[in-house]
């Protein structure tokens, strides 16, 4: 009986590669439930790039109105306020990786292992660019200076938070701002947490939260949720801070509202205080030295509250169906085979006349707990 197959360098085989792998990094990595295309999501996936020629996505914003209006016996005409906005732009470029293996049936390589190499390959390109993504989105929102290459920019500068927009824990009460100044004291603690979405709450843009309820118009729901990730060692001092009115005090009612909503922005949290969803991830960066900001601190992170649209992603498909080409090159006369993955794609964080629009750094002392 005829049996249909797909060899190495198929074309069709090809293309279903790119699907389900373009799949796997944008819906399974850690990152993925805050990806989306409306104005709700807080890393607002740009599509303009992806129908229509160009390396620059440039996008609006306009603030509030602040006037006073009119009433009766005063006039109209004339008396109107212009409107205030700006704008800013994400660039692409390319990324990719290969992984060269032996190719099958033509290596005793391939023969020696009980495994499919190729499948491996794709595993480890998947995990790869999961990490990359992921990486290069704390660089930025976190305002992580230090990092220059461009392979883990998102191929945008890193921009360091913007006045108003970090805040630092200072146990001694000294005010004394930095990151290098921070002390084996000034550890996280869930009153970081209020104070980081007073923050975003004041500000004269305020950080718009999210509608976990999942309206695609951007709306300002009262009562949106605000999201924060803290780094492991974060997330341990918060954890095991016995003082009345911290972690464990609340530890029951963490996720009341998580387990109800079905809004993925849950996956994996830890918990729920005063509606900013607390999440964990390892790439929350080290902190910066204010006086040489391409200088790292040690013993320091910067976890980072995140509102609406805090971070933009572009890429290009050109009219394909995903983001991600797969491609396989055969080597020396087949014996050997190279598989790649590459993506046009940009990532940064998003600014509005020089200020963070949807980010609020909470800079801590932060060491590996070996005892």
């Amino acid at each position: 009986m005829a049996t249909t197959t797909f060899g190495v360098n198929d074309a069709n085989a090809v293309k279903l590669w790119a699907k389900r792998l373009g799949f796997q990094i944008v819906y399974r990595t850690d990152i993925s439930s805050l990806i989306g295309e409306s104005a709700n999501s807080i890393i607002h996936l740009k599509s303009e790039t992806s129908k229509s020629p160009g390396d620059q996505v440039t996008f609006s914003l306009m603030t509030e109105l602040t006037g006073d209006g009119f009433t009766e016996a005063e006039i109209a005409e004339g008396n109107g306020e212009s409107l205030s906005i700006y704008s800013d732009a994400i660039v692409i470029n390319e990324l990719g990786h290969v992984v060269g293996i032996p190719n099958k049936g033509r290596s005793i390589d391939e023969q020696r292992v009980p495994f499919n190499l190729r499948d491996a390959a794709r595993m480890g390109l998947r995990a790869w660019w999961s990490k990359r993504l992921s990486t290069v989105f704390f660089n930025h929102v976190c305002g992580y200076t230090p990092e220059t290459r461009a392979k883990y920019r998102g191929n945008n500068a890193i921009i360091a938070p913007s006045s108003g927009r970090q805040v630092w824990v200072d146990a001694a009460n000294n005010n004394s701002d930095g990151d290098e100044n921070l002390g084996s004291d000034d550890v996280f603690t869930l009153r970081m947490v209020d104070i980081a979405r007073e923050v975003a709450e004041t500000q004269s843009n305020p950080v718009r939260p999210i509608n976990v309820e999942g309206y695609d118009d951007g709306r300002d729901i009262s009562g949106g949720k605000y999201c924060m990730y803290l780094h492991p060692y974060q997330v341990t001092d918060l954890r095991t801070n016995t003082s009345t009115g911290q972690w464990l005090d609340i530890q029951k009612a963490a996720l009341a509202n998580g387990a109800a909503s079905k809004n993925p922005i849950y996956t994996d949290a830890l918990g729920e205080h005063n509606n900013v969803i607390l999440k964990k991830a390892n790439h929350v960066t080290l902190g910066a030295n204010s006086s040489t900001p391409t200088t790292s601190v040690a013993n320091t992170r910067r976890a980072v509250l995140l509102g609406a649209q805090a971070c933009a992603m572009a890429t290009s498909k050109d009219g394909g169906e995903t983001d991600y080409s797969w491609n396989e090159e055969l080597l020396d006369h087949k014996r050997k085979l190279e598989v790649s993955v590459m993506s046009i794609f940009g990532m940064k964080k998003t600014q509005f006349n020089s200020a963070d629009f949807g980010t609020v750094v909470v800079s801590s002392y932060a060491a590996a707990h070996t005892s």
